[in-house]
Parts: C-alpha cells; structure tokens; sequence
C-alpha cells in the first residue's frame, strides 16, 4: 500500500514543487512505483514534468469537484513508474467551492484511497498557503515533508506550520507523521546557511533528513527543460542530493513496515522552531562579513 507524503510548507519559494518532482523521478528511478499529486493551482510541477497548459486535459478539479474517477485523471509522466495527477487555475475555484461541501476536509483522501494498492508512494505537492486545498492534502496523506529554506526568515513558517500540524492532527488526521524536514537552498560559502542548518539540527534532531538539498544551477534549470534534474544533469549536486534523499525515503519506510511504527513529531515542535529563529536571529547580524552576500540569491 501506498504511502502518502504531503510536501507542505504555507512559505512559498522553499523548493516544495522541486522537492515533489525530484523526489518523485528519484524514488521512480529505484524502482518506486510513484504517482506526484499537483495540488497546487500554479501547476508548477505539472509543468516542471513537461506537459504544457491545456484546458482541455482532466486535472485535480475534476475529481475534486466534479466527481470524476481518478483513474482517469492520472497520466503517464513518460517516466518508468511514474504517474502524475495534474493541476490548472482551476483548482483555485475548487479552493471556494469546496467550503460549501460536507467532508470537504477529506475529498482529496476519498479521492486517493483507489490508487494506494497501485503505487508504493504517493507524493502531493502543496500550494504555499495553509488553505483548504493543503488541508486536504494533509488530511489525506500518512505524514508530511517539510522543506525549509536555510534563511532566517524561513525559520518562522516552521513554527506556524507545525503549529497548525498539532490542530489537524487533533482534529482531522490523527496519525499525520513528520516524514521530516528537509534543508533546501544551502549555500555552504555563507556563515547564515550553516547557522540556520545547525540551529535546526541542534532543535530538531533526528527530524532533519541527512540530505542537504543545495543552490544548484543544474537544479534551477531542469524544469525549463521539462525534466528533473536526474535527467538533466545526473551528475550535478543537485541530482545527488535528491538521489540522496530518496535513499532516505525509501529506508525509513521500510523500517516502519519492520516496525509497525511511524515516525512521530518527537522534536521540541513549534516551541523549537520559534526558539531557533531567535537563535538565528541573534547570530545574523555576526554572519554578514562571511557571507559578503556571496549565493544569497538564486543562482
């Protein structure tokens, strides 16, 4: 049975879609069956796989809102074993439309539970907002991946976010695992990047995956090009890194099926994450002269 990962984060421009997609062609490439849910109405990652924008083609929408299988909704990536369910600027009208509807938290799960026997992980790309469209997705999923930014800034929507993870899993999802947070954007040739990557270590522990997701040219420029980056450039960092990652992945899920357990939100929570920006914080004004401003942006 599929495991379901919502990739969450309500901060936008912290690598969600490029996390989902790379992961996704990642864990396909270990022989994954792996189907990326693009939740988010930007569809971005729907892009990011090569397809085109088409108002013609079944999308998310439709089976939210218009009750249509979902089976006929997913599509071949033109990748071995992975699928992909697509998104369009229709789906911001399902973020309305869906308030008025009974269960409207749990759409996105009815929806999926007919796929989980056919694939062995199920990725759901989320918009960056905490709406009802991530609601949904968290609803639906078996724990959540969260990417963080090495910024200070990016500190703080750890906080808020998992705040809101404690109130859906008291009121919505009881079982919604931290799959873990990842760092994405390191720049290892500034001080604030080692700082922030550090401080969330020393705060969150075992939560933190091994990978360290980079800057990378290879890596921003492979969605342009229709392809992850496995594809467009294997022996990049960026490429390595999410190889990495679904290494990662794939071994805690199978130390959970030994186990019979998940991987519960054991670290200092919101409190934590609220106590490593101040950490941050208090180093951000020494880390200046490393830095020298050197990858603070996009490369």
């Amino acid at each position: 049975m599929a495991r379901i990962i919502a990739i969450a984060n309500q901060k936008g421009g912290v690598g969600k879609t490029t996390t989902a997609v790379n992961l996704a062609a990642s864990l396909a490439s270990s022989e994954k069956r792996t189907l990326i849910v693009d939740s988010d109405p930007q569809g971005n990652a729907t892009s990011a796989l090569g397809f085109a924008k088409d108002p013609a083609r079944r999308t998310l929408y439709q089976t939210l809102i218009l009750a249509e299988p979902i089976e006929r909704v997913v599509m071949d990536s033109q990748i071995d074993l992975l699928d992909l369910i697509p998104s369009d600027k229709n789906l911001v009208g399902a973020a309305i439309e869906l308030i008025s509807m009974e269960n409207r938290e749990y759409k996105l799960k009815q929806s999926l539970q007919p796929l989980r026997e056919k694939y062995d992980f199920i990725l759901i790309d989320c918009p960056p907002s905490l709406d009802i469209l991530t609601v949904n997705a968290l609803a639906a999923s078996d724990a959540v991946l969260v990417p963080v930014q090495c910024e200070f800034l990016a500190l703080e929507g750890v906080s808020e976010l998992l705040d809101t993870l404690a109130r859906l899993r008291r009121a919505i999802n009881p079982s919604l695992a931290i799959e873990g947070i990842l760092l994405t954007m390191y720049d290892d040739r500034t001080t604030l990047s080692k700082q922030v990557a550090a401080d969330l270590r020393s705060f969150f522990g075992a939560q933190i995956f091994d990978s360290i997701i980079p800057r990378n040219v290879r890596l921003a420029e492979a969605p342009s090009h229709g392809m992850p980056v496995i594809f467009y450039d294997i022996h990049s960092r960026g490429a390595e890194s999410y190889i990495q990652l679904a290494r990662e992945v794939i071994a805690n899920a199978e130390k959970r099926v030994g186990s019979g357990t998940e991987r519960a939100d054991q670290g200092a929570g919101a409190p934590a994450a609220s106590a490593a920006a101040a950490s941050a914080g208090g180093n951000a004004g020494n880390s200046g002269s490393s830095s020298s401003g050197s990858g603070a942006g996009p490369e």
